[in-house]
């Protein structure tokens, strides 16, 4: 189960969060929770001194029992360092009358991004996010966008992790500011109007974007224009350009739910067409060519289906692809003389992997899939932002194969590859393998799980190997068999890496989603443990040799099974872990509750949501038994997952647990819900997390 509490013990103790009673009644059921304190009451500003002073006691606990395996930590951020190429380049990609990429200079921790006219001409550095960066603990780069004359650039930054973004607009033909500045935008930045406007949305206080707003160049912020307001406060607004860049799509959906509005972009504040109102449970967004509407909706079946409308007519749909049990259609792109449509298949033979394929306007019939080598991978398109082409932009990995970036003709049907992921301390990939394995649930269902390891595993761990673990298993999203070089520091130490593909996430279509929210949450659970044991008499790993990970809901799966079967795991890691659902899911002033409920239920008004959400919420199912050594992240201006979730489990963990494993928690301090920011110091989060699997499952090396 891990080390025990060497001497560093008798200097310091593990911080005790004092316990102060404090518990609510709901639908007949009371419940307890003695750590409510340390949310502070001003948030998001936290300025109670006794909540500030607990964090830092468990920074400070945190770092005295990392000290000892500091040097470690240090191998393995060079490890993983040596791994990058420092100095490196995007390949060159054309919009208009520019090829645009980015570059990272050597030791540099953020991006460059630059241009040169396609007809020749001086490269142009557009962005510095070096420059933007200097003297910030934390700094991202949102939004981007170039006008579509290219003389203008608008950009977004956060500089504290609050993921509130403050947009600006530089003149790239003089390199200066202009003086419009928005702050607190949370969006894309749409250029409209001939570059004369743009559209944005703002964080409300409660950090969702209930609006689409127009900002003409020059103006005062006082005076943009509000283009839609979202009154439903589960739902989120956005916008975009059609692929044709005619049309502004004014789109707004929560989890299940969406609907969009269109505006022809030269004329912003025109007359809004409204594809079709909302119907609970049915998505959609769209895009048009020619006066045809290219509808990507689940109104007849789950795994989506394509269909068209007249613009004149925008709700009157016809299927054009109609939905499949067989195939799950993720997306579509439109260009001028063809469109690209996406997704996975959902059964049968290569279920689960990526599928991309071109299709014709005037010849529904023909379907032409571009095909790749390996038996499993992750594929997509890359970023096309012209109209006219005749060449697609892709990206390709596997778990073996680095990232590609490849071209492919259309008309000959032909991939190029254009850059190969370099790893200048050297990989070899013949020295690696990757399967993909079946592992039956305890329900019967088939739960995929992509693997790979070292060839010479066998011989040199034996089939009591150490073996990593990682899910998500929320909201849809799949979790891809791509390629990771710090995945490599465990790998070669001798570990199997796997990645669950388990239900709550769309990995096998939208059923395999469905199958994993609501009342069925706990099918993702379940499918995680079962794919730990059938790992184990597999013969790949053995009890307790296992380590785990995930963030945010995949951190809320890791509280769920510690409390379940926390005997398999030898090393946990959780990063900013969404544990308290109960009480945030009961919050309806928090940023994101309202919109979450599609997914977990409204344990406000649903007495049936508010019994199973407490059945398995990781906070309130702690329970007296001994747990595995478990490390713990948060950000303390995470407005996704609360700093005080993490800090409240952490701390009930510490009075209720039986054993003397190590439980640490580190809240940066200055960050948000992605951890630090910049390639290189993220990087160093990373080899801290190694290096507490690596001394709790007591592998050498």
């Amino acid at each position: 189960m891990g080390a025990m509490a060497d001497s560093t013990q008798t200097l310091i103790g593990p911080p005790r969060a004092a316990k102060k009673p404090h518990s609510f009644t709901r639908h007949g059921t009371s419940v307890t929770d003695d750590y409510a304190w340390l949310r502070d009451a001003g948030y998001p500003e936290v300025t109670d001194k006794e909540v500030l002073s607990h964090l830092e006691a468990e920074n400070a606990w945190f770092e005295a029992r990392m000290a000892a395996h500091k040097g470690r930590i240090d191998a393995l951020f060079t490890e993983m360092r040596g791994r990058i190429k420092e100095a490196d380049t995007s390949v060159p990609q054309k919009d208009g009358d520019w090829l645009y990429w980015i570059e990272f200079e050597e030791g540099a921790e953020y991006k460059k991004w630059w241009r040169r006219p396609v007809a020749g001409g001086p490269d142009e550095l557009i962005l510095d996010e070096v420059a933007l960066a200097q003297g910030k603990e934390y700094f991202r780069l949102g939004a981007i966008s170039t006008s579509a004359n290219g003389k203008l650039l608008a950009y977004a930054i956060d500089d504290n992790g609050s993921e509130r973004f403050t947009a600006r607009i530089k003149n790239l033909e003089t390199g200066e500011l202009l003086p419009d500045e928005i702050p607190g935008t949370l969006s894309g930045l749409v250029w409209v109007a001939g570059d004369r406007g743009i559209v944005y949305s703002l964080a409300n206080e409660q950090w969702r974007t209930d609006n689409a707003r127009l900002h003409w160049l020059g103006e005062p912020v006082e005076n943009d224009v509000e283009l839609y307001h979202e009154d439903d406060e589960g739902f989120r607004v956005g916008s975009s350009l059609s692929a044709n860049e005619k049309w502004l799509l004014i789109g707004t959906s929560d989890h299940e739910t969406s609907e969009c509005r269109m505006v022809p972009a030269d004329d912003p504040l025109g007359t809004q067409i409204l594809v079709k109102a909302r119907q609970k449970g049915v998505e959609y967004d769209v895009d048009e060519r020619d006066g045809v509407l290219y509808i990507h909706t689940n109104d007849t079946h789950e795994n989506f289906r394509l269909a068209t409308a007249p613009l004149d007519n925008p709700g009157e749909w016809t299927s054009l692809i109609e939905g499949t049990d067989e195939f799950y259609l993720t997306g579509v792109d439109l260009f001028r003389e063809f469109y690209v449509i996406e997704g996975r298949r959902a059964q049968g033979e290569g279920a689960g992997l990526d599928r991309i394929e071109v299709r014709y306007y005037d010849d529904p019939a023909r379907v032409e899939p571009i095909t790749f080598p390996e038996a499993s991978y992750s594929a997509g398109l890359s970023n096309n932002p012209e109209w006219h082409v005749s060449t697609l932009r892709l990206t390709y990995e596997s778990m073996v194969a680095p990232s590609s970036v490849m071209d492919y003709d259309v008309a000959a049907r032909t991939l190029e590859t254009l850059k190969v992921q370099e790893i200048p301390s050297g990989y070899d990939a013949s020295l690696y393998a990757t399967e993909r394995l079946e592992i039956t649930a305890r329900d019967g269902t088939a739960i995929p799980v992509s693997i790979m390891y070292r060839k010479d595993r066998a011989e040199t761990v034996g089939g009591d190997g150490p073996l990593h673990l990682y899910g998500y298993g929320a909201y849809g999203i799949s979790i891809d068999p791509g390629f990771s070089t710090s995945r490599l520091s465990l790998v070669d130490r001798g570990f199997a890496y796997a990645i669950a593909h388990i239900r709550g996430g769309d990995d096998m279509g939208r059923a395999w989603y469905k199958a994993g929210k609501l009342e069925r949450r706990t099918n993702t659970f379940n499918d995680f443990v079962d794919v730990a044991r059938g790992l184990i008499e597999r013969g790949f790993t053995a009890e307790g040799r296992i380590s785990i990970s995930g963030g945010s809901a995949g951190g809320e799966l890791m509280g769920a099974v510690i409390n379940s079967d926390p005997h398999l795991f030898g090393a946990v890691v959780a990063h900013v872990p969404f544990v308290d659902v109960l009480n945030t899911m009961l919050d309806d002033s928090l940023p994101l509750t309202p919109g979450e409920w599609p997914e977990w239920g409204n344990p406000i008004e649903d007495k049936a949501a508010f019994d199973l959400i407490l059945s398995y919420s990781p906070y309130d199912q702690i329970r007296a038994q001994p747990y595995p050594p478990i490390m713990v992240t948060a950000g303390l201006n995470d407005p996704r997952v609360t700093y005080w979730e993490p800090a409240k489990w952490v701390a009930r963990l510490r009075e209720m647990k039986t054993d003397d494993n190590e439980l640490i928690l580190k809240t940066n301090m200055g960050a948000g819900h992605g951890g630090k920011s910049g390639r290189f110091e993220s990087l160093k989060e990373t080899a801290e997390e190694f290096a507490f699997i690596l001394w709790q499952l007591g592998v050498e090396g």
